[in-house]
């Protein structure tokens, strides 16, 4: 991965390139049950069209996401891809919620917070209802758990929220923003 020093733009490498595609393309492959209705040679054609995105779906990758295509938004004809590995992503845990969080820790600090690695990765946070439409497509988090987009309100109450599955049961549990544990990460999306 390579970074403009003059513009700050995030560039892949032709390497790079080329090797998400192919890893993106096996992933979607192997699991159409995901994604029925869709060709990988669309899905490819947004992709090239909109290559500043793959920076985003390499990261993901890189941090152990899995990245595939769960949807398609058909008002703004965007693809809809969303971290898929079996567990949070191993790249992205012991993370507390946002900087809020992190900077009112006064000692044994996570090293990052779930909001502000989103954001550099250029995704977003799956919302509950996000979350929730995923484990529909498989069985996820069932030895971790992922923060999800947290409502204004319980937030500036101090609170967080996250998700997991457990008993075959999709769960929605509240912590202090500021906590993090080992087996806590983030899942994102982002849309081509």
């Amino acid at each position: 991965m390579t970074t403009s020093p003059i513009s700050g733009e995030k560039e892949l490498s032709p390497e790079q390139h080329e090797e998400i595609l192919k890893a993106l393309k096996a992933r979607f492959e192997k699991n159409m049950n995901r994604h029925q209705e869709f060709e990988w040679a669309s899905v490819q054609a947004k992709l090239e069209a909109h290559a500043e995105k793959l920076w985003s779906l390499h990261e993901m990758e890189r941090t152990g996401g899995e990245p595939d295509v769960v949807g398609h938004d058909n008002m703004t004809d965007e693809y809809i891809f969303c971290d898929c590995s079996a567990e949070s992503p191993k790249g992205r845990r012991s993370v507390c919620y946002d900087r809020e969080a992190l900077e009112s820790r006064k000692e044994h600090k996570p090293q990052n917070n779930a909001i502000d690695m989103a954001a550099a990765m250029g995704i977003e946070l799956l919302t509950e209802e996000q979350y929730r439409e995923l484990q529909k497509l498989g069985n996820f988090d069932l030895k971790t758990s992922s923060w999800v987009e947290t409502p204004a309100n319980i937030r500036k109450l101090g609170g967080a929220i996250f998700c997991d599955r457990r008993y075959d049961t999709v769960f929605m549990y509240h912590n202090g923003a500021e906590s993090y544990y080992a087996a806590r990460g983030f899942r994102g999306s982002i849309r081509v």
